[in-house]
């Protein structure tokens, strides 16, 4: 099992809050480690290679942007079909995540999930009409956000055990 290093341990201190809105962010953080941004990027990847980090992406605030409608779709896709409608639902923009979950039968049959942003309800349920064309007739529902909650990356922490690293999404 891979064991973080104190310079990966600096690393995750530097990244879990959001990358610098600069330029040259890994170049940045980079010098503030002592590493060349060559090497803060391969240890960033080794780290997501041994599974230490396992989610790196952006967080979007959409409400300060003007996408004041979320809206979740949840989907019930035939099993067999899944990874070619996936596929198609995320070449589009309007769809921001997009992922497989189980389903809990009898009382929830859905099996995709996606995440659609609009300025307002309208605009996403247009954009669920033009995916839901995509594929053959299912159930489908759309749940719409009534407040948005703290959005963050994941935060990561020395676990009690030595070497051992755990994240914890807040």
């Amino acid at each position: 099992m891979y064991q973080p290093d104190p310079i990966d341990w600096g690393i995750i201190e530097q990244i879990q809050d959001g990358l610098p809105l600069t330029h040259r962010p890994y170049a940045l953080i980079g010098a503030r480690l002592g590493l060349s941004e060559s090497d803060l990027i391969a240890r960033i990847q080794n780290l997501q290679t041994q599974g230490i980090i396992k989610r790196f992406g952006i967080v979007v605030h959409h409400r300060r942007l003007g996408y004041t409608a979320n809206g979740m779709v949840v989907w019930d896709i035939p099993d067999a079909q899944i990874t070619d409608i996936a596929a198609q639902f995320v070449s589009y923009d309007c769809v921001t995540l997009c992922y497989q979950r189980p389903r809990r039968l009898p009382d929830w049959p859905y099996n995709l999930f996606t995440m659609i942003h609009g300025q307002d309800r309208a605009q996403v349920q247009a954009h669920v009409q033009t995916l839901a064309a995509l594929c053959p007739p299912v159930g489908y529902t759309t749940l719409f956000s009534r407040r948005c909650f703290k959005q963050c990356g994941a935060r990561y922490h020395r676990s009690p055990l030595p070497n051992v690293a755990s994240a914890v999404s807040v």
